[in-house]
């Protein structure tokens, strides 16, 4: 199984997230920069919390924006229909 481990300016825990998968679980994981365009060759994504862009603004609101997002929600879509 691998991994994807998206990082978005400011996130934490994105390292955290990649040696747990590969160290502790045995599995393949990459980091996915916000700017990718494709989820392509994952089996399942995980996304680390942070506050990007400061407690005052919502980062969440701001990260939808990020390109990855569209395959993101691709892939959900996908794992919806089975």
């Amino acid at each position: 199984m691998k991994f994807a481990v998206l990082v978005f300016p400011g996130s934490n825990c994105d390292a955290d997230l990649y040696h747990a998968i590969v160290d502790a679980c045995h599995e393949e994981a990459a980091y996915v920069p916000y700017t990718a365009t494709s989820l392509a060759g994952f089996d399942a994504v995980l996304i680390p919390g942070g506050f990007s862009y400061g407690d005052y603004l919502r980062s969440g609101a701001i990260a939808k924006l990020a390109p990855i997002m569209q395959p993101l929600l691709n892939l959900r879509k996908r794992a919806n229909q089975f």
